[in-house]
């Protein structure tokens, strides 16, 4: 019981800190948001490491092929929701642009840099390594994985962007139900590093090229 208790407690914590590290990187001056974003997911990233000592190894070939192989799957489905946002939000479209002019804030190479070796895997450590994982200690894995995704997307409430907001949802959805099918944080940090990468840099979605 009182494990249980505190289990929650720390949840709590990191929730709040999640939500903290968002708010600290999209509301503050636009030239800094790469650099505040590294920090913010950093910060998590380590608090992660700390209260849950998440294990990850040097990826070995299937974790590769799989981490790619949701990449592609994911970028499939963002393409989908491109044009469904598009269509279905009437903000949809400004929102989704509004998202891809971060780009402008920062040198590309630098955004790629702080995406592949900092931002993403940080973000996996903290919201399938600790966030996930934690919740699967005290629910089952459907609940656990809906519950991340919830949280997830409720930490880019501070954004003010319902698009990212949604999008947020999906990707955790997806990431985390991955995490708790294969139980290794390696292949979803290839994945979101890919992902990240491809959809924001490499080849955007529709609404992104036009930016």
């Amino acid at each position: 019981m009182a494990a249980g208790k505190a289990g929650r407690a720390e949840l709590i914590l990191g929730l709040a800190a999640g939500m903290a590290a968002l708010g600290f990187a999209f509301r503050g001056r636009r030239p800094g948001f790469w650099v505040r974003m590294a920090l913010g997911t950093g910060g998590l990233g380590l608090l992660a490491l700390a209260r849950r000592r998440p294990v990850v190894s040097p990826p070995g070939p299937a974790d590769i092929a799989s981490g790619l192989a949701s990449a592609a799957l994911l970028y499939a489905v963002f393409q989908a929701g491109d044009r469904l946002s598009r269509r279905l939000l009437p903000q949809g479209e400004a929102e989704i642009r509004a998202i891809y002019r971060l780009r402008e804030e920062s040198p590309r190479p630098l955004i790629a840099a702080l995406l592949a070796t900092v931002i993403a895997p940080a973000e996996e450590l903290f919201w399938r390594g600790f966030v996930v994982d934690t919740l699967a200690r005290q629910h089952s894995p459907a609940t656990a994985a809906l519950l991340g995704a919830a949280f997830y997307a409720g930490a880019h409430v501070v954004t003010g962007n319902l698009t990212l907001i949604g999008a947020a949802g999906v990707a955790g959805l997806f990431w985390g139900g991955q995490y708790l099918i294969q139980r290794r944080l390696e292949p979803l940090i290839i994945s979101h590093v890919v992902w990240d990468l491809w959809v924001f840099l490499i080849a955007p979605t529709p609404a992104g090229r036009e930016e």
